[in-house]
């Protein structure tokens, strides 16, 4: 059985220092929001965290982004600031995981 080959939606944020990525949900929910801010921002995110690539683009290893990299870059350490912020001036990227096939339990089997 496939595994994988879900489409994963991102927000890249290229920064002075470091790049910033959150994940959402929907384009479509997101471009409400920007016209709508009465939408809550649990409902435009994929996860209620902030990563970070080390300045290696949007493919980077996302590692989770500490208080003092959003404190350079965004001049605070509110998180749903930070957020607003990347939402507004990053760009919008979805890419779809390769399937994957294998099994599941490789103890359980023929060799």
């Amino acid at each position: 059985m496939a595994r994988g080959n879900e489409t994963a939606s991102k927000i890249f944020y290229k920064g002075r220092s470091d790049d910033f990525i959150v994940f959402v949900d929907d384009l479509d929910v997101l471009q409400k929001w920007k016209n709508d801010r009465s939408i809550p921002l649990t409902e435009v995110l994929n996860g209620w965290k902030i990563f970070l690539t080390h300045s290696h683009g949007a493919q980077g290893v996302l590692d989770t982004a500490s208080q003092s990299s959003l404190q350079n870059e965004f001049g605070t350490t509110k998180e749903e600031e930070c957020m607003v912020k990347i939402l507004e001036g990053g760009e919008y990227q979805a890419s779809t995981a390769r399937e994957r096939e294998g099994g599941k339990n490789d103890s359980n089997g023929s060799r």
